[in-house]
């Protein structure tokens, strides 16, 4: 599994739908298709017993030209990336 890090110079907001909620903002720092909605939402907590613990806030988001689109926001840095594999 490759993750690419996505650096913020290309900031965009998105709205789009979310289980559970109303409307909800995304700011994605890189350009995309539209999001039209998320189609899952989950944390990831691991490695808590370790020096540098790993924890992420994944999306899986339905862009509007019908792609899947998995990004994460890292919990403790709250940097964007791109899930790609």
């Amino acid at each position: 599994m490759a993750i690419a890090s996505i650096q913020p110079p290309a900031s965009s907001s998105n709205r789009f739908s979310s289980p559970g909620s109303d409307r909800r903002r995304l700011a994605l720092p890189f350009r995309c298709s539209r999001v039209e909605a998320i189609r899952e939402e989950w944390v990831i907590e691991d490695r808590w017993w370790t020096p540098h613990p790993l924890g992420r806030h994944y999306f899986e988001l339905v862009l509007a030209d019908g792609r899947d689109l998995v990004v994460f926001r890292a919990i403790v840095s709250g940097r964007w990336y791109r899930q790609r594999g």
